[in-house]
């Protein structure tokens, strides 16, 4: 079966076309990815596709993620591709989805009441889903969700101390979030150290140049992570403030003349590493700063940063009573060796210790083992869309 699978980002769209006959046999034949979709700024939009021996790099204008979409799907049809299947990534599915599902009015409904759970990303998703059910019509179509992986959190880890009737008139509850990146690495994790899921203590790190998150992962599934109903709690970001005391949200607008669009804005835009550092949400640019130039405001938010990703696995590692693989992946945590450093100097009393040649030596293209004690600490690059692809497979396979 030859499966397209589309991964959206709020200014992007990832394609990768997968054939194979089962999930742990899907080989990867061709891929690309739109970049700077609907952006205006001074860097073009382009689009790239790999086929075989094909690279090809299109600059154009890129307003929306329909055109991303029809663009791919005109580059499938000049190689006359067979597409027997199309999966999509949903960031956030609410209460309404708690696995991968296929498509069909009923679940198209439902999709459209997840819309403003995630605004960056779902509507982006939907769009792609309607040029591709345009595209290919009678061609099965299926949605992958983020927060299924995390449909396994215990309530008491879900569980707001709002009053009851209000969290569940509202749907306010612990959602999580990255939930594919997490399954892939997971899975990579296991076959790499050749043990099974049953019985593993995990702690990942997914530390990207946008969203940041942990999660603890017993026997495979998901028992506690860092994101909450939205993806803004948790850890400092590139531009997303965290944990934050919500009196300090409340007090900007009722004592300071801030309006709850203007502090969604800021918590979601200027803080983070750009809200400390003053000039960059780039860790990459920030440690430049610090080292070269001594900048202050640029050491405080290196030292922000990692002391609330230690203060996360310290508390992951508590939640799962130890620790067998500490994992970083996405490109901070892949490609940044300084970060992983910081996270694991002084965590000895848990198992804990780097190799730090291994250390700069990893930069996230394989999976590498960066530990020098007990704990297996892995460097792992994440592939949401083979997990997507695998997902319908297994899907498609049982409906069959």
């Amino acid at each position: 079966m030859q499966i397209l699978v589309f991964n959206c980002g709020s200014s992007s769209l990832s394609y990768k076309l997968f054939t194979g006959e089962t999930p742990e046999a899907l080989y990867m034949v061709g891929s690309g990815k739109a970049h700077r979709v609907g952006v205006t700024g001074t860097e073009a939009a382009f689009i790239e596709h790999r086929y075989g021996a094909e690279q090809i790099r299109s600059v154009t204008p890129i307003r929306d993620h329909l055109q991303a979409a029809a663009l791919v799907f005109d580059f499938v049809r000049t190689r006359n591709l067979t597409i027997e299947a199309i999966g999509h990534r949903f960031v956030h599915g609410g209460t309404l989805f708690d696995r991968t599902t296929q498509l069909t009015p009923e679940t198209l409904a439902a999709l459209e009441c997840c819309l403003p759970l995630a605004p960056l990303h779902n509507p982006n998703s939907m769009a792609v889903i309607h040029v591709a059910l345009d595209a290919y019509p009678g061609v099965p179509e299926y949605v992958t969700f983020d927060t299924a992986f995390h449909a396994t959190l215990p309530p008491e880890a879900i569980t707001y101390a709002l009053p009851y009737a209000i969290a569940e008139r509202y749907g306010f509850r612990k959602y999580g979030f990255h939930g594919l990146s997490y399954q892939s690495v997971t899975e990579s994790a296991a076959r790499y150290l050749n043990r099974n899921l049953v019985g593993l203590k995990v702690v990942a790190c997914h530390l990207g140049t946008g969203g940041a998150s942990a999660a603890a992962i017993q026997n495979g599934k998901s028992i506690e992570t860092t994101m909450g109903y939205s993806p803004l709690p948790g850890l400092i970001m590139s531009t997303r403030s965290g944990d934050l005391d919500p009196t300090i949200a409340l007090e900007l607008c009722a004592q300071h003349g801030y309006t709850p669009a203007q502090v969604t804005q800021m918590l979601n835009h200027e803080s983070g590493l750009l809200g400390i550092s003053g000039f960059s949400s780039d860790i990459r640019d920030i440690l430049r700063h610090r080292d070269e130039q001594g900048d202050a405001r640029a050491a405080l938010a290196f030292a922000a940063y990692s002391h609330r990703l230690k203060l996360a696995v310290g508390s992951l590692i508590a939640v799962l009573g130890g620790l067998d693989v500490l994992i970083f992946t996405d490109d901070v945590g892949l490609k940044v060796p300084e970060v992983r450093a910081a996270v694991c100097t002084g965590m000895e009393w848990c198992g804990i210790r780097l190799d730090s040649e291994k250390n700069e030596a990893a930069h996230g293209e394989t999976v590498a083992e960066i530990g020098a004690d007990r704990v297996q600490v892995l460097v792992i690059p994440n592939d949401e869309e083979r997990i997507i692809a695998a997902e319908g497979l297994r899907l498609l396979q049982k409906a069959m």
